[in-house]
């Protein structure tokens, strides 16, 4: 199959690109603006292989998403590309409005118009698969059972209101034009090459470099965490296996407060990094509690028995084997993640837009 997807350059469209190309026989076109949270440095192993194509563009922009199309004929689409982080949403909602929401439109016109034009054989093959989040749920007190695909969407954020309505325009899509879409809904992930303003690289870098590890109120908030290359094989398996029009929750089935995961990755690197920076006696005492954010979500988990009884996906990593290979990636891969720091990982991206021009 030809895949396009749209955020490829992203954390998880990078793992999934990764996956593709090393992993399956087929063809990627990578579609990404290419934002601070697109780095090409995640595609560096791929980049040069003849079943990868990039194209910077904008999913907002009609006329290139429609000329893509045309000139690529996909398969398949996996629509990853989003402004994905809360603490954003809060400071600057219209940007995550205009990606999520009006990208995703757009998107799915091009796609439609594509669709239409297609032979019987390939029309009936076509799939669409959005993904998108758990954070669409709202959130789940301490007792509540987990997300199942038929929980009602309570959205807590302007980025998970965002993400809830491109859900709602893509099954609109399904039921008013027919085409062939599918859902996924996924928990925390984490992994390597996660841009360092989410939680776990976060924590791993601020460490690394002996800065506080920053902890929201209490820190008792609970997140299912899902490691990304899990991620990677189960978005495979429902675009070529999912069920026309189906939604699919998608979780590592690893519940943890904030307050644990911090610790745990405190005691990781204290095994595996044991030079600490100058004045650390021990990584756990740089944490610091600050002012919780507003409309903090307490609790997040997702009932995985649809897909793993439907399409036979579960997840090979606990979190704890999870959270050792990340660390060790971020131990082993200082490179990559000074760039970011940086700012020199945009150079690259700098560099490929001039190719393309």
């Amino acid at each position: 199959m030809k895949l396009l997807i749209t955020g490829g350059a992203g954390f998880i469209g990078s793992a999934l690109i990764r996956h593709l190309i090393d992993d399956t026989a087929h063809h990627v076109v990578n579609v990404d603006k290419l934002t601070y949270a697109g780095n090409l440095d995640s595609l560096t192993r791929v980049a040069t292989d003849p079943r990868y194509t990039l194209e910077r563009a904008d999913i907002t922009d009609a006329p290139r998403m429609a000329h893509i199309f045309t000139e690529h004929a996909p398969d398949a689409v996996m629509h990853l590309a989003a402004e994905s982080h809360v603490d954003r949403s809060i400071d600057a909602p219209a940007v995550f409005v205009q990606t999520n929401v009006v990208g995703t439109a757009v998107l799915l016109e091009a796609a439609r118009n594509y669709w239409e034009t297609l032979p019987a054989e390939r029309r009936e093959a076509f799939r669409f698969l959005h993904v998108s989040t758990d954070e669409v749920y709202g959130d789940l007190t301490p007792e509540a059972p987990a997300f199942t695909e038929r929980h009602p969407y309570q959205p807590s954020s302007p980025y998970s209101a965002s993400k809830a309505g491109s859900d709602h325009l893509v099954r609109a899509w399904h039921r008013t034009f027919g085409l062939p879409v599918l859902v996924s809904n996924c928990s925390n992930n984490y992994g390597p090459c996660q841009f360092p303003e989410k939680l776990i690289p976060l924590m791993i870098l601020n460490a690394l470099q002996g800065k506080p590890l920053p902890v929201y109120g209490d820190g008792l908030q609970v997140r299912d965490w899902l490691y990304v290359e899990d991620h990677a094989r189960a978005l495979v398996e429902v675009v070529t296996r999912g069920r026309v029009g189906g939604t699919y929750n998608i979780g590592g089935r690893n519940e943890r407060t904030n307050k644990s995961v911090v610790h745990l990755i405190c005691d990781l690197l204290e095994t595996l990094a044991p030079e600490k920076p100058e004045g650390v006696t021990a990584f756990a005492n740089l944490i610091q509690s600050v002012t919780d954010r507003p409309g903090h979500d307490r609790r997040y988990a997702v009932d995985t028995r649809h897909i793993e009884a439907e399409l036979g996906w579960t997840p090979a990593e606990t979190f704890e084997t999870g959270l050792k290979k990340t660390v060790g990636w971020y131990l082993e891969n200082r490179t990559w993640w000074q760039r970011v720091l940086d700012g020199s990982y945009r150079q690259h991206s700098a560099a490929s837009q001039q190719v393309a021009s």
